[in-house]
């Protein structure tokens, strides 16, 4: 029996103890809700010495990543005040060199022009895996009243305009940077070798100029070393922190085409002297609208058809010699990709054949499919799922805009998957998409593109996946 004395003291000990351990869940939780990183339980709480395997690379990847927001943040900001179109990357470039050699990467500049490469090899034999981020921003005025708003101009296409990250390829980068630091923080348990790929020109160049991942492909990315898979992200308007993605085809593959409608020219008040190209070019726009809705199968597979320019005539009362269109044609089936094209051409032929004039149709060059290679999106399936904290959709259907991080899945194993970064409680009807000049990024998503960026590559390396299926330590 115990005295009453003893069993006071007894209890003011278990008191202290629960306080204790209070204090410690109460303090984990708001460590997680300042870095962004969701506390996690039992191995969580755990010293890292007393972890084993990849609990322990994990936990030391979400450490390192909430050590490096700072600058993560700051980084992108500075990208975003100072953007910089295709293959004029000059300035983020350097930038990123010399914060890769600053961490002790080996680096490669001037890769696809702009291009920067770096190597990172680990401290244990393995395989090698690619994470990729794009540099360049677009011809858009920003709308936006950030403090670190872009008030850059220059001149594209003969036109004065404005430079903005308008796609969030500043985030990319940074986030790029914030994973590379982070994996070097545990390079001596790194079991191989990660490629960092800094690539120029994902939006592309006119005139089907070879560039961007292309380019990076040709001048050896992919090839020194040798990499067995790659991983990619893109920041998209849906809630902050969330993860999609899906196996297969999860972006469209793209062609541009330029249609020229020759006329005759002749005084605006006398049309009946000559053959008004801006007429019959009206007539072709009209005459797509039917080529997706009524000629082509889409219960196969979504398609898009759209003129984005219409250029034509100098002067109110003057019809003139021709009309110049452009426009995009998205697909994810390669039959009806032969299709619309086959189908483009002859209308617009045809209708201009019908006006007693010619047209002249242009359609540039396949873009591939971005493909998420089956197996290793499986295989990923847990790690995405695990940064996100379970807010992964892993079969979100897929988006009619294009991507050339298809280039390199057509080399190796790939996974691209979207990162959001719209507010948490936005109106989805009020959420400006990407490439407008209102695109928006919530910057406390950021930590988790790092951490999703790192885990990828550690966990490909280590062959996570199977440990995490089975559950076994």
């Amino acid at each position: 029996m115990f005295s009453p004395r003893c069993l006071a003291g007894f209890a003011v000990v278990v008191r202290l103890l629960c306080g204790v351990a209070l204090a410690r869940q109460v303090g984990m939780a708001a460590g997680a809700e300042a870095t962004g990183i969701p506390a996690s339980h039992d191995e969580s709480s755990a010293p890292l010495h007393a972890l084993r395997g990849i609990e322990r690379l994990h936990r030391a990847i979400d450490e390192a990543a909430a050590r490096v927001m700072p600058k993560v943040i700051a980084n992108r900001r500075d990208f975003h005040q100072h953007p910089e179109l295709s293959n004029q990357e000059v300035r983020t470039a350097k930038i990123v060199a010399d914060e890769l050699r600053r961490l002790g990467l080996d680096v490669r500049t001037g890769v696809a022009h702009t291009g920067v490469v770096g190597l990172l090899r680990g401290g244990k034999p393995g395989g090698v895996v690619a994470l990729r981020a794009d540099l360049d921003a677009l011809p858009v005025t920003e709308e936006g009243d950030l403090p670190f708003k872009s008030t850059t101009r220059t001149h594209h296409n003969g036109q004065e305009v404005g430079v903005m990250h308008a796609c969030g390829h500043d985030a990319h980068t940074a986030m790029l940077l914030g994973a590379a630091e982070v994996l070097v923080a545990m390079k001596a348990e790194l079991p191989g070798t990660v490629v960092f790929l800094f690539q120029p020109a994902e939006e592309g160049m006119p005139d089907d100029e070879i560039a961007g991942a292309e380019l990076m492909i040709k001048e050896g990315a992919l090839d020194h070393p040798k990499v067995d898979a790659i991983f990619g992200l893109h920041v998209f308007p849906f809630e902050a922190g969330e993860i999609r993605f899906r196996p297969g085809g999860i972006m469209a593959g793209d062609n541009d085409f330029k249609i020229r409608v020759r006329g005759q020219q002749t005084h605006g008040a006398m049309p009946w002297d000559g053959v008004d190209p801006i007429v019959v070019a009206s007539q072709i726009v009209l005459g797509f609208q039917t080529i997706i809705s009524r000629q082509i199968k889409l219960t196969t597979a979504p398609a898009i058809l759209t003129i984005g320019s219409i250029q034509g005539g100098t002067r109110y009362n003057i019809i003139p010699n021709e009309v110049v269109m452009e426009g995009t044609i998205r697909t994810f089936d390669p039959e009806m990709r032969k299709q619309i094209h086959k189908k483009v051409n002859l209308t617009a032929t045809s209708i201009a054949l019908a006006a007693g004039t010619t047209a002249d149709v242009t359609i540039g060059k396949d873009g591939p499919i971005t493909f998420n290679d089956p197996s290793l999106t499986s295989r990923m399936t847990e790690s995405l799922r695990r940064v996100s904290a379970g807010r992964c959709d892993a079969n979100t259907p897929p988006v009619t805009t294009s991507e050339d991080f298809a280039f390199y899945q057509q080399h190796v194993p790939g996974l691209f998957f979207f990162l959001g970064v719209t507010p948490k409680g936005a109106d989805p009807s009020t959420v400006a998409p990407n490439h407008s000049p209102k695109f928006f990024v919530d910057e406390s998503a950021l930590v988790t593109g790092v951490r999703a960026m790192a885990s990828l590559a550690v966990d490909y390396l280590a062959g996570a996946d199977d440990k995490l299926h089975s559950g076994s330590k």
